[in-house]
């Protein structure tokens, strides 16, 4: 497992014209990450401790649900799970950043679509919704919301945002780590009558390139060697 390490971001005089926005920031901001498995552990206990379940520690930490259950469990298994945690909150920390990425995945979604060839793009909650509503704004498509759930459920598709049913669909989240929140999001929207076309992730932390017949595509490729 790989912890990361304290980043120190220099925005001085920084402007950022992504999207025709501008901003400037503070000098030397910190953006700190758990260095060891022992502050993994505590920051995981303290989670649980504030109510949130297993699935919404993965989303928080950045890993995958095996881990959070390891974690959490001190003393059933010696053997850590194979696994990397991801820090990228120096995006998630600034707007403009954050449409840089959709930025990014709009040019992907051309590369293997088309610019039309998408009608909603439907985001995971809770880390993959800024990206998606970015994107979704860059190619001008409905934008929707998934909401994965903690153990077996299958999770379900907000009905407070775009419909899915007879559509071309993306599906966007942060990070994927062993694809089963993925796979799960797929069989959903299929159920609801969409065509799940195109998924996309900032870091895929695996080798594979397609899920249930659905190809993959991350900005990052994260792997142990």
């Amino acid at each position: 497992m790989v912890a990361g390490s304290e980043v120190l971001v220099d925005t001085n005089h920084m402007r950022n014209s992504v999207g025709g926005l501008k901003s400037s920031g503070l000098n030397h901001m910190p953006v700190n990450m758990a260095l060891s498995i022992d502050e993994l552990r505590t920051k995981a206990n303290e989670l649980r401790t504030s109510g949130l379940n297993t699935q919404q520690i993965a989303d928080e930490l950045s890993v995958s649900q095996t881990t959070v259950k390891w974690l959490i469990t001190e003393g059933v298994s010696e053997t850590p799970p194979d696994d990397i945690r991801i820090g990228w909150r120096t995006i998630g920390a600034r707007a403009t950043r954050i449409e840089a990425i959709g930025l990014i995945l709009a040019d992907i979604i051309d590369e293997e679509l088309g610019i039309e060839g998408t009608d909603t793009v439907v985001g995971i909650s809770i880390n993959g919704i800024a990206f998606a509503q970015s994107l979704a704004g860059h190619i001008d498509a409905d934008f929707a919301i998934f909401r994965s759930v903690d153990g077996e459920g299958a999770g379900h598709l907000s009905n407070k945002y775009g419909n899915v049913a007879g559509r071309n669909v993306a599906i966007i989240d942060d990070v994927l780590s062993t694809g089963s929140t993925m796979s799960k999001t797929i069989q959903s929207l299929r159920s609801e009558g969409a065509n799940v076309s195109l998924c996309m992730v900032l870091v895929n932390k695996t080798e594979r390139n397609e899920i249930d017949g659905v190809p993959l595509r991350g900005i990052i490729r994260a792997v142990n060697v």
